[in-house]
């Protein structure tokens, strides 16, 4: 993926506030309450790094973080959070060009798949796959089509928006939950936000 987030950086998150209240913020804190103590953990696409405040106040000590992300602005206002006694490793690159040990029992990926073709979802997918461990969970929160009509054009006024300033390369929604089933992942958990627009799920591996 050419494309990061560098150029909408410093206003992404107050924008995804303004869109979508606080529906954003409460995907992802819906998930990290499934994180368990010492967990070793694979973050894919962290944006400004605020997660990483919330998971800290979870647990302040014995976790195992590594923080990918590609957008270099990003990265900068990640690596001010707060970690406490975690331990943590920021790499500053895509996921498909990073090599790292199997073994992680949690991924994190908090709307990332949303910006990518179908070939890139696979492709990212597989990679992330590969690094899990047997039983791993996989917290991945992202949009949906569910029917409604404001959806269709909330999504593609957003996909011309970042295209237009970060360069994304999507313009439609990959088949992200397909994605899953393929490789034999069921949700064990799931809740819906923002008029079922966005949704989060807990997978096992």
């Amino acid at each position: 993926m050419a494309a990061s987030f560098n150029n909408s950086a410093r206003f992404y998150d107050l924008l995804s506030r303004l869109v979508y209240g606080k529906a954003i913020i409460n995907t992802q804190l819906y998930l990290i309450n499934h994180i368990q103590p010492n967990n070793n953990i694979l973050i894919v696409g962290g944006g400004t790094g605020w997660i990483l405040d919330e998971i800290t106040r979870l647990h302040p000590t014995g976790l195992k973080i590594t923080y990918v992300e590609a957008a270099e602005r990003m990265m900068a206002l990640s690596q001010k959070r707060n970690t406490s006694g975690n331990e943590i490793i920021f790499i500053n690159d895509v996921i498909e060009n990073v090599n790292l040990p199997v073994g992680f029992n949690v991924a994190i990926t908090p709307f990332l798949f949303d910006n990518f073709t179908e070939a890139t979802l696979r492709t990212v997918f597989s990679k992330i796959h590969s690094l899990l461990k047997p039983g791993a969970l996989w917290l991945n929160c992202d949009f949906q089509l569910t029917g409604k009509w404001w959806q269709g054009l909330l999504l593609k006024s957003m996909f011309l928006f970042f295209r237009l300033i970060d360069g994304i390369e999507a313009s439609k929604l990959p088949e992200i939950e397909a994605c899953f089933n393929r490789n034999n992942y069921s949700p064990k958990n799931e809740r819906t936000f923002f008029g079922d627009f966005i949704v989060a799920r807990v997978y096992k591996k």
